[in-house]
């Protein structure tokens, strides 16, 4: 063999030795990147699950604070509807009051046109004892303080 061929023959095995060494080194860093990608990821996980409780604390306080959110409603829809209810009964109360107060006025009329000592409210503002004679209650007045003679 010539000294030729030998040197091709050691460039061919030099180079594939340098393939091997490359190939080799290739997989050593892919294994490390893969390593350290493992590890990353279980950091992230770790931080996640220790996150996690402050997270289930607040979704906690979120809970508690949509309770009392509803429970204020619901106290102030009772509020509103006993407020209803008490509206209602001061109306009928009223309506009762005001029935009553025209049938109280309509028997002092009455009195008022049976009686022959009062004034009848046709001659109001007539000067009567010196006064004048406003309304049936200053003529209702009037006869409480001048009784007939």
């Amino acid at each position: 063999m010539d000294t030729q061929t030998v040197w091709i023959i050691v460039a061919v095995v030099v180079v594939v030795l340098v393939i091997v060494a490359a190939v080799a080194m290739s997989r050593r860093s892919g294994s490390r990147r893969a390593d350290a990608e493992r590890a990353r990821a279980q950091e992230i996980r770790e931080k996640a699950a220790a996150d996690q409780v402050e997270v289930q604390r607040r979704e906690a306080e979120a809970a508690r604070l949509d309770a009392q959110a509803r429970l204020a409603q619901a106290e102030a829809d009772a509020r509103a509807a006993d407020a209803a209810a008490l509206q209602a009964e001061a109306q009928a109360r009223s309506t009762e009051a005001s029935s009553a107060r025209s049938d109280l006025d309509d028997r002092l009329s009455t009195a008022d046109r049976i009686d022959p000592d009062v004034v009848s409210e046709q001659t109001t503002n007539v000067p009567t004892a010196d006064r004048t004679v406003r309304d049936r209650d200053v003529v209702v007045e009037e006869r409480r303080t001048n009784p007939p003679v």
